[in-house]
C-alpha cells in the first residue's frame, strides 16, 4: 500500500470581479500590506513570489488561479461568479 502525503495548503483566498488585478493592488485588497507604499516597496526589494518566482514587477497582472506570497503567507486570486 502507498501513502501519499499532502503538505496542508494555507492559502487566503483574494475574490476579484474583474478579469484580472494588478499584483501591488492585490496586496493591498488583501491586506497583506498596510499601503500601497509598503506593497510597492516589498516588491521592488524581491520580497514577493508570483506563481512561485520572484516579482519585482508591481503591474505584474494577476489572474484567476494565480498565487502569490508574502511573509510566508500565499494569498490565491479566485473569480466571483456573477448570480
Amino acid at each position: 500500500m502507498k501513502v501519499t502525503v499532502k503538505k496542508k495548503e494555507n492559502t487566503v483566498p483574494v475574490v476579484i470581479g474583474t478579469e484580472f488585478i494588478k499584483l501591488e493592488a492585490a496586496m493591498k485588497f488583501a491586506n497583506a500590506t498596510e499601503s500601497g507604499g509598503m506593497a510597492k516597496a516589498a516588491i521592488q526589494e524581491g520580497e514577493v513570489t508570483v506563481n512561485g518566482e520572484v516579482c519585482t514587477m508591481r503591474g505584474k497582472k494577476l489572474y484567476p488561479g494565480d498565487r502569490f506570497t508574502y511573509e510566508n503567507i500565499t494569498y490565491l486570486v479566485c473569480i466571483h461568479e456573477a448570480e
